[in-house]
């Protein structure tokens, strides 16, 4: 005969349940079904025959996180084992459970046949619905505000972020420069125009933005140039022929004359471009660093900007995760997919992916394919960065051979690999290069372990609970005796250390050997 008892994971505790007559409910499963919204009907199925409450907040937190993962808690094991009676030849026990992995964990810890499909599901959740009736001392109210603590702790545990694989920091650095494309390219114009009422030549010879706002700070007034400061302008320009056609320049300029006061705020606004221009390549370098941490096969595939406008755009590295193929493609070029539609004319063939350098270096007839082609490993890469446990280059560089070799094929006809093909060779390098990285962190913990167990070794002598003895401290490879001669610690500095306390050698063994034979004689 087969008796059947029930686990029910509660917010306050466990639970443990015996179903009276397991053979006839598991026959009439419709009957149950509308039992379950009864409470004296089902108050004659299921019997509470023992609850273990929780003792505090985080052990409920602990345990429900075990019991999530399919790790059988110390707690429920020991509960289980008092409350459930082992069954006999004649009578077989059944726990049900409502997760398979733990109901693997209580069959091997325990050795306790479980199930969790039938009738099981059902009482659960009639159990789940009449809990609070079920155990004295609990109420509806104290349920509720039980379940709602553990559920805000529970959801907080489980969005587990890693600080340096946030993406958040990817779209805001993007937007911000973009933002600072923008400015800087503003400021820049605004400053050849004011400088050139002084200088207009300088425009012509230096159309860079950014040397000229060097040179503008640099010369400030015109008439003040000098063969001495052809070096400086060799500097700042890089090419000694333009700093020479600078300085004939500066003699012979049709430029008006400006205040000293004009030109200090002149320098200073080129001092304020400058800045943002350095500051936008370091920002520049952050994003690289972010992507690689974030999205590096992305990143490896398309770029560090292209990709993190993608995830900008998307909102989140998830949801581009989610995305299929078809989306990614035409992502940023939402506008004109809507306006074909309306007016039924052809749809666009790329979006963000046109920034890409790949679309750039197609032909014309076959940059709707490439992007395709492109926006598919894209896709892959992103799923690939979303859910891996261990950032890696490899699937993305993979991936950008594959849009290489596609690129070729386009050209002159070669036929790349298969994609199968591809992929076991990254997959091979992957799990390399993840148990490479595992080898090398149990090397650092044998180092500081080996480290550990000599600075422990070198503390000196270890003093006995029994007497005034000392031992030297136990080692696990080689076994030292203490000498006279020794450096580190002697007996007699230990001695001296105890205030001249005598150094008894023998062991307590045979000293209580020395006492029987004393008492016998």
């Amino acid at each position: 005969m087969t008796k059947l008892y029930i686990l029910f994971e509660h917010a306050a505790g466990y639970g443990v349940f015996r179903v009276e007559e397991f053979e006839e409910i598991g026959m009439l499963l419709p009957q149950l079904e509308s039992a379950a919204h009864d409470l004296s009907r089902f108050n004659s199925i299921v019997k509470l025959i023992g609850f273990s409450p929780f003792k505090s907040a985080i052990t409920a937190l602990e345990n429900i996180n075990a019991v999530s993962e399919g790790i059988l808690p110390e707690e429920l094991q020991n509960f289980l084992d008092i409350t459930i009676p082992k069954g006999g030849k004649k009578d077989k026990i059944t726990l049900g459970v409502s997760d398979p992995k733990l109901s693997a964990a209580v069959t091997e810890a325990l050795g306790i046949s479980c199930s969790h499909v039938g009738a099981v599901p059902e009482i659960i959740r009639g159990i789940r619905h009449h809990f609070h009736n079920l155990v004295k001392g609990f109420t509806l109210k104290s349920s509720g505000v039980a379940q709602l603590g553990l559920g805000h702790s529970y959801s907080r545990a489980k969005i587990k972020f890693n600080v340096h694989r946030v993406d958040n920091m990817i779209i805001q650095s993007i937007a911000l420069l973009d933002q600072l494309d923008k400015d800087v390219n503003t400021f820049s114009m605004r400053i050849r125009e004011w400088y050139s009422y002084h200088f207009p030549e300088l425009v012509k010879i230096v159309p860079e933005n950014y040397t000229f706002a060097r040179l503008a700070k640099f010369i400030r007034n015109r008439k003040e140039l000098s063969d001495e400061s052809l070096e400086g302008l060799e500097e700042i320009t890089m090419d000694s022929g333009k700093a020479q056609a600078i300085l004939d320049a500066s003699k012979s300029s049709m430029g008006m004359d400006i205040s000293d006061i004009d030109l200090l705020n002149i320098e200073m606004f080129a001092t304020r471009v400058l800045s943002l221009a350095d500051y936008r390549k370091q920002l520049a370098e952050y994003l690289r660093s972010k992507m690689s941490d974030v999205a590096p096969n992305l990143a490896t595939l398309i770029g560090d900007q292209v990709g993190a406008r993608l995830i900008a755009h998307a909102g989140s590295l998830t949801n581009l995760a989610k995305y299929p193929a078809s989306t990614v493609q035409i992502l940023g070029a939402e506008k004109a997919l809507f306006r074909a539609l309306k007016t039924k004319g052809n749809t666009p063939k790329y979006g963000l992916i046109f920034h890409s350098t790949f679309i750039g270096r197609a032909g014309a007839k076959n940059k709707g394919r490439i992007s395709r082609y492109l926006a598919n490993k894209c896709s892959i890469a992103s799923r690939i960065d979303c859910f891996a446990e261990a950032p890696s280059q490899i699937f993305g560089e993979k991936l950008r051979q594959q849009v290489e070799d596609r690129l070729k094929f386009y050209e002159t006809g070669d036929i790349p690999k298969k994609n199968v093909e591809v992929m076991k060779e990254a997959i091979e390098e992957y799990e390399q290069q993840v148990s490479q990285a595992k080898s090398k962190k149990k090397k650092k913990k044998r180092k500081a372990s080996e480290a550990l167990d000599d600075t422990n070794g070198a503390d000196g002598m270890v003093e006995t609970n029994g007497d005034q003895s000392l031992e030297p401290p136990k080692k696990k490879k080689k076994k030292k005796s203490l000498s006279l001669n020794d450096s580190s610690v002697s007996l007699n500095d230990t001695v001296e250390a105890n205030g001249g306390a005598e150094v008894d050698s023998e062991s307590p063994k045979k000293k209580k050997k020395k006492k029987n034979k004393d008492a016998i004689a």
